[in-house]
């Protein structure tokens, strides 16, 4: 997950809500597809098929423990990712006071201070 481009296919995977809340349960630790049914209120063909997209990608893998299949994080990025998403932003960034190149025009919405 070094280049851009898969940093970008990445998030663009991860995007959906259910494969959010499997990667957010599995920073938490290792989980079955059991443990993901119980708070994701999906049917357990639809969760597998999150984690095998999730696993294709190198994102997640799972080891065998007697019939079950126990998944875990395997990327590193997943977790700082979530910590993004998570975060709230209660402000936005100001406004430039002139265009920066011709030194002219005004900024048309409100200023704050």
């Amino acid at each position: 997950m070094n280049s851009l481009s898969s940093r970008i296919e990445l998030i663009r995977l991860i995007a959906h809500p259910a494969r959010v809340a499997i990667l957010e349960e599995l920073s938490k630790g290792v989980k079955c597809v059991s443990d993901l049914e119980e708070f994701l209120e999906l049917k357990q063909s639809s969760i597998s098929q999150h984690l095998a997209a999730l696993r294709l990608a190198g994102i997640i893998d799972y080891f065998i423990d007697g019939r079950l299949r126990c998944y875990f994080l395997k990327s590193a990025m997943i977790p700082d990712l979530l910590k993004v998403l998570n975060k709230n932003y209660p402000y936005e960034l100001p406004g430039p006071e002139c265009c920066p190149v011709t030194k002219k025009g005004k900024y048309p919405g409100k200023r704050r201070k």
